[in-house]
């Protein structure tokens, strides 16, 4: 089969790639993502697919966007990161790429390469969560990506978990992502700052001393090289994860849990938590099947990779 583009807008990035029909990335590009400004992410978006294609030739471009997007596959209804609300997003990038584009959810898209080239090949039920700036969701069951009626499904970030707790940018209090995305580690790193700049001596170091550095890249890299404040930030967020997952097995019961994301590269140090946090909240422990929890195999790159297959097979 052709060759296809790639496109996965995040709340802080956009991450393109060509990608062959092995699922395999042959080329990529990567820009900031211009999340105020609707043009000017649109704008990034056909920069990128012109610059892989005039190197390549490729059949279908797919965008992975992080919203709701509508079963159109055209419209972005709403992201709670980004500045679209309601835009006709195929209608705006088609004329401007000139292949054939398939919009998808970010997160849908992820699931999708998993299942397809990952590590949820064969499962008959799949739940994939991505931990980026919030966290996104995906569902496949026997092969077929699940999108609800409306388009909107497996938005698994904006749950309920803790009740009038912390204000989410979709309007809601206490949403999942709150607790168990990039925005929570950065924010529980400042907030230790604030407490014990000491404890967070580390933190800051990597963040070059500043408070607004504190990122969840920066988080978990001081937790690999073994700072206790960082490990003890991550190992919360990992609890929180598997709470979620916890009550995400009770509606869907999947076989296997796929976590991506770029948080996701904390591998083992959220994963842990996760899954003893998961085992100890899970309805009917001891007596159900416990699902597996693992990391996305194709790692950042699943959400471009899906978004590639979707519309090399649309």
């Amino acid at each position: 089969m052709p060759l296809a583009i790639g496109v996965d807008i995040g709340g802080t990035k956009v991450s393109a790639g060509v990608v062959d029909d092995d699922g395999r990335v042959i080329d990529r590009e990567l820009r900031p993502t211009p999340g105020h400004d609707v043009a000017e992410t649109e704008a990034i978006i056909v920069e990128v697919v012109k610059e892989l294609a005039a190197r390549h030739e490729v059949a279908a471009v797919g965008v992975g966007a992080a919203g709701w997007i509508a079963n159109d596959h055209a419209t972005v209804l709403f992201s709670p990161h980004l500045a679209w609300r309601d835009e006709p997003l195929h209608a705006a990038l088609s004329e401007q790429i000139g292949l054939k584009l398939v919009v998808e959810n970010d997160a849908n898209a992820a699931a999708w390469a998993e299942y397809r080239y990952g590590a949820a090949q064969g499962q008959p039920v799949i739940v994939c969560v991505t931990l980026g700036t919030g966290i996104g969701g995906g569902l496949v069951v026997d092969g077929n990506l699940y999108r609800g009626a409306y388009g909107i499904a497996c938005e698994y970030g904006h749950m309920t978990l803790v009740p009038d707790g912390r204000r989410c940018a979709c309007g809601n209090r206490g949403c999942w992502e709150m607790y168990a995305s990039g925005r929570a580690l950065a924010r529980d790193a400042q907030e230790l700052v604030e407490e014990s700049p000491m404890a967070a001596e580390r933190l800051l170091e990597l963040a070059a001393a500043s408070p607004d550095g504190l990122s969840g890249p920066v988080v978990t890299a001081a937790a690999a090289e073994g700072d206790p404040a960082a490990e003890a930030i991550c190992t919360t967020m990992g609890r929180w994860l598997g709470r979620g997952l916890a009550n995400l097995a009770a509606v869907l019961d999947p076989s296997i849990f796929v976590i991506g994301g770029g948080v996701s590269q904390a591998g083992e140090l959220l994963l842990r938590p996760a899954r003893e946090e998961f085992v100890h909240t899970l309805t009917g422990r001891g007596f159900r099947p416990v699902a597996d929890i693992v990391s996305a195999a194709l790692g950042p790159d699943s959400g471009l990779v899906g978004a590639a297959d979707i519309a090399r097979r649309a």
